[in-house]
């Protein structure tokens, strides 16, 4: 088993920028990540698993809701060390990232700022421990980019309500014990329901061969006739509105991620460059090779700034949505290109499971797509900049 030479790069000294408390978050996650997740998820990826046990991790280091309340069994962190988490989390595999994304950003965070007291108490501390798994229910199989296009419904029928409707594409869908789904109401409002594993009628059916996230687990939200309690509905946010709130926490999350796997693709293919030796020297010594490398480094610190700025937006509460989708599309592009130049400096080692390169670049093709895909966050900045909607016709 190759162990973890890891060393982060940090061209620009923005450790500097960072508190005590930030480097010290960062380090503990990073070192957890050295031994206990890198040692095993070439296999679980090969094998198609999700290492179910790394949730306990998870939870003790504070992974699941980062910035909640400790009240409710959050870590009452920062959004800066919210980023560095998910960056370390995403260094080891971008599975892991999602797991943590999905039960941070868009369950527990409707959950705590679209939820009441009760359902806050009910549900938080156990999704906070890793106790229960949460899942996120907004595309469907005609709506992915049109999530207002829904057809999932729900009807009040007195003491409950009735949900019908499907979603897919839902990480930890099969393993799920809690999901906040989105659903139109009779008038066609959208709201969000808590829907709880052992509903009749709710089956999550896992999604089978995929290419990428090969170690995360991935299926649909099926509602057949579901019977919700009344009190499972979020009454505190309605509208489009509410589930893309969740989605620009998701995505700021992904931003920092996409970063740490950017970084171990850089730092495998300078290490490879390094040792790898043709024509009487190092790979490194060659121009070529050079100009990849320091491609690379430029890319990341570029990626590093942005996410670090954003960072400070999001604390003060001032981080819009259209730049959130620039940082997410933007630091995507950059690990998945990075990845795909990292897999030629390693040659044909590059793609065995001996290094990381290829589990990294296919689990970026799910990444570019997911949470608002890459053309579709280009066609944000453009209206936001313009004034005009390239992608709906009631704008």
């Amino acid at each position: 088993m190759a162990s973890d030479r890891f060393q982060a790069p940090d061209y620009y000294l923005l450790d500097e920028l960072l508190t005590e408390e930030h480097k010290l978050i960062r380090d503990t996650v990073r070192e957890w990540v050295k031994k206990d997740v890198s040692p095993i998820m070439e296999e679980a990826a090969q094998k198609g698993e999700y290492p179910i046990h790394l949730n306990k991790g998870i939870a003790e280091l504070g992974g699941f809701g980062p910035y909640i309340p400790t009240e409710y069994g959050g870590a009452g962190l920062d959004q800066i060390s919210y980023g560095l988490i998910m960056q370390e989390f995403e260094r080891g595999d971008s599975g892991l990232r999602s797991a943590a994304s999905v039960q941070s950003s868009l369950v527990m965070y409707p959950i705590y700022n679209y939820g009441n007291e009760a359902q806050r108490n009910k549900y938080l501390p156990k999704l906070a421990s890793g106790e229960w798994v949460g899942s996120f229910g907004l595309t469907e199989p005609d709506h992915g980019s049109n999530p207002s296009g829904m057809i999932t419904n729900y009807k009040d029928m007195g003491d409950h309500y009735l949900l019908n409707g499907a979603k897919m594409w839902i990480t930890n869908s099969p393993i799920c014990d809690v999901a906040v789904v989105w659903a139109k109401n009779e008038e066609g409002r959208i709201h969000g329901l808590v829907v709880e594993r052992g509903m009749e009628g709710f089956t999550t059916p896992e999604t089978h061969g995929k290419w990428s996230l090969r170690a995360s687990r991935t299926g649909e939200l099926v509602f057949d006739n579901v019977k919700v309690p009344k009190e499972n509905l979020l009454p505190n946010k309605s509208g489009l509105g509410a589930p893309l709130g969740c989605l620009d926490s998701a995505r700021y999350g992904i931003a920092w991620g996409v970063i740490g796997a950017a970084m171990d693709c850089y730092d495998s293919a300078l290490r490879y460059a390094q040792e790898r030796i043709q024509f009487g020297k190092p790979i490194a010594a060659y121009q070529l090779t050079q100009k990849k490398l320091a491609e690379m480094i430029t890319e990341i610190t570029k990626a590093q700034l942005l996410t670090y700025r954003l960072g400070q937006l999001k604390n003060e509460g001032r981080a819009t949505t259209q730049q959130i989708s620039m940082a997410k599309r933007n630091n995507v592009d950059m690990a998945l290109k990075i990845a795909r130049e990292a897999r030629q400096i390693h040659g044909g080692m590059g793609i065995t499971g001996e290094y990381p390169i290829m589990r990294h670049m296919m689990n970026l093709e799910s990444v570019i797509t997911y949470e608002g895909t890459h053309d579709i966050h280009l066609l944000i900045t453009g209206m936001d900049i313009t004034g005009h909607s390239a992608f709906r016709s009631d704008v």
